[in-house]
Order: structure tokens, then C-alpha cells, then sequence
């Protein structure tokens, strides 16, 4: 399965036309007593918990959705999602590209407003944009608490797909703690990103840096990827979709606004430069290290330039993805056993990783 950035690539203008049929009837005739009569009687045709669920979907979406903008980033178009009062907006890195003034469009009015560029994050594929001029009654979104996300949870994805401003689908939290690696293609940063939320939401390009919501109306995660199936020459999945989680934005974002930077990932690291290797057949064989930095993690525990990392614990390396994948599911201070190669000979050693 692959995975690609869920933002449009060009923005696109969609002409509705619908035939309009007007209709004129006196207050009080028998016509307007039996549409009145036939309203009545659908309203209660539809059960209780029916009617519960459509009001919690339209509660939230009544309090979350302001919240949320549309991001035109030079020809490209995205999501972001509204982080304080003083007009940040926090969204993806791939969503900005290397552009550093953008046009938002929210929820409320249709007049662009301008906006630029704080920090981009691309190893976390975040970023954080400001708007030149923060309006009145701009309104933040509420972030939620990763750890409360359940399998089964109803979620709500908002964001503008294909340039359709403000559209919002539902479904519910597939799993969590998802690991996910971002091709660099159609825009990508190429990061692995850990402790991801599944879910079966639809996301199409223009949801990345949109909001993913809880029915709390809080925002649990940044849809961010949707999974394309190979076999079907590259064709979206539906129904498989992944959101940065809620305590990774707000750990990245609150750094960024704070500071204009981030100095504390959260992210496991080697401390190493490293190249995949391949058998004569082209098979993907291992990691070797190219370059190791001085003090880090991989020189503290004998690695040296010249080594194939073939193992990190229980995960088998054979390329640089796989070696990112495993360490985006650890954290920095944690320890491993690294299996190597070195001239040949097998070997192990104990890493307390870094920090990236």
C-alpha cells in the first residue's frame, strides 16, 4: 500500500447547475397545510438516536468548522486549521512548499486573506503560517488528547477537497499508532511519521492540513495521507486515510509559535547519514552508514562509517524507510540492539538513541 499527500495539485473550478422550480401558494390553502402535514410526519418517521446523531454532527460542525481555512500556497491548494486568536494556522508542511506568503480563505468570508510563512517542519510534515492581519472574531480550534482516540470513535474530516472549501465527511477512527512513511511524490516531504490515526473519513487532495474531529468538537488529528492501492495502477483506497495525531501538532506547533522553531522532535535518531544497499539481484539488503556523527547515538555504541544496519530490536532493516519506520516508533532516551555488518562479519550493539 502506498501512501501519497492528500492536497490538491491545482485548484480546481467546479460549475453546479440545477434547474430551479418556484412555486407560489396562498398562506392557508390546502396545499401548504399538507406539505406542512407531510414535513411533520417525516420528522417523526425518523428514530430518536437518528435524530441525537445528526444534531451532534451539526454541533460540531457549527463549532469546529469556522475554524478550519483554505490555504492557496502558489498554484497549490490545502487545508489549515485555525491554533489562536492571534491567527496562526497549523497545517502541513507539503500544503506550503517552499512558498512563504500565502492567500487563506476561511469558513466566513470569501475575501482571501493574506498570510506568512513562520516555520516549516518538513520531518513532521507540519507547519505553521500567520495572517498578516488576524480579523475579528477569529476563532481557534480545540485540540484534543491523543491518548482518549478509540478504535471505533466517530470522527468527522474537514478541510477543502479539490478546492471545495469548507466540505466535511465522516467516519470513524480505523486504528492508532500507525507509522507511516510519505513518498516524496506528488509534493511529499518523505517523512515517517509515527503514532498516526487510521481512519475510513474520506480524504482526497485539498483535506491535508484540514482537521480531524471528534465528536466532542475537538481536533484529534491532521489529515495529512490517503492510501493508494498498487494493483489498481496508483488508484486512491477509500476508506484509508491517516491524521497526525493531536499531541504531535500541538508538541511541534506550540514550538514553533513560541520560538520560530523546533528544538524538541520527540523523534528517535541514530545520529547517522545512511544510503540503502542492494544485493545483485536489486533486493533491499540493509542500511550502510556513510556518515556517523560525532557523540550520537550510533558512535556512542561503536558504529562506525562502513556498517550495514541490518537490525534495529525486532524490526529487520533493509532500507532507509524501514530504518525510519522503526525509529519513529521509538523515542529518544529508549534502547535497542542494532545488528550490523562490518566487513563482512555479523555484530550487535546497545544504542540509547538520540534525538533527531
Amino acid at each position: 500500500m502506498d501512501v501519497f499527500p492528500a492536497r490538491a495539485l491545482r485548484p480546481a473550478v467546479l460549475v453546479c447547475s440545477a434547474a430551479l422550480v418556484c412555486g407560489c401558494s396562498t398562506f392557508g390553502s390546502p396545499g401548504g397545510t399538507a406539505d406542512a402535514a407531510r414535513t411533520a410526519a417525516d420528522a417523526a418517521a425518523v428514530p430518536g438516536p437518528v435524530n441525537d446523531l445528526e444534531s451532534a454532527y451539526q454541533r460540531v460542525i457549527k463549532d469546529v468548522l469556522p475554524s478550519v481555512v483554505q490555504i492557496q500556497a502558489d498554484e497549490d491548494l490545502g487545508s489549515g486549521v485555525v491554533y489562536d486568536d492571534k491567527g496562526h494556522i497549523v497545517t502541513n508542511a507539503h500544503v506550503v512548499g517552499q512558498a512563504t506568503t500565502f492567500q487563506v480563505t476561511t469558513a466566513d468570508d470569501e475575501q482571501p486573506l493574506t498570510a506568512s510563512l513562520v516555520r516549516s517542519y518538513p520531518e513532521q510534515d507540519l507547519a505553521v503560517i500567520r495572517l498578516d492581519k488576524a480579523p475579528k472574531g477569529l476563532r481557534a480550534a480545540v485540540f484534543g488528547d491523543s491518548a482518549t482516540v478509540q478504535v471505533g470513535h466517530i470522527v468527522l474530516a474537514m478541510g477543502s477537497p479539490l478546492g471545495l472549501s469548507s466540505s466535511v465527511t465522516q467516519g470513524i477512527v480505523s486504528a492508532t499508532g500507525r507509522t507511516v512513511s510519505e513518498g516524496q511524490t506528488d509534493g511529499g516531504t518523505g517523512a515517517t511519521i509515527g503514532d498516526m490515526v487510521q481512519t475510513s473519513a474520506a480524504i482526497n487532495p485539498g483535506n491535508s492540513g484540514g482537521a480531524l474531529v471528534n465528536l466532542a468538537g475537538r481536533v484529534i488529528g491532521i489529515p495529512t495521507l490517503a492510501a493508494a492501492d498498487p494493483g489498481l495502477g496508483g488508484a486512491m483506497a477509500p476508506g484509508i486515510g491517516f491524521a497526525i495525531p493531536a499531541s504531535t501538532v500541538r508538541k511541534i506547533a506550540d514550538q514553533i509559535v513560541r520560538t520560530g522553531k523546533v528544538t524538541d522532535s520527540g523523534r528517535a535518531s541514530l545520529g547517522i547519514t545512511g544510503r540503502t544497499v542492494v544485493d545483485d539481484a536489486y533486493r533491499a539488503t540493509g542500511v550502510a552508514l556513510v556518515e556517523v556523527q560525532s557523540g550520537g547515538a550510533a558512535s556512542r555504541a561503536g558504529l562506525r562509517a562502513g556498517d550495514v544496519v541490518t537490525g534495529l530490536g525486532t524490526a529487520d532493516i533493509t532500507s532507509v524507510t524501514t530504518l525510519s519506520e522503526a525509529l519513529a516508533a521509538k523515542r529518544p532516551g529508549d534502547r535497542a540492539t542494532v545488528t550490523f555488518t562490518r566487513d563482512g562479519v555479523g555484530g550487535t550493539a546497545e544504542v540509547t538513541l538520540g534525538e533527531q
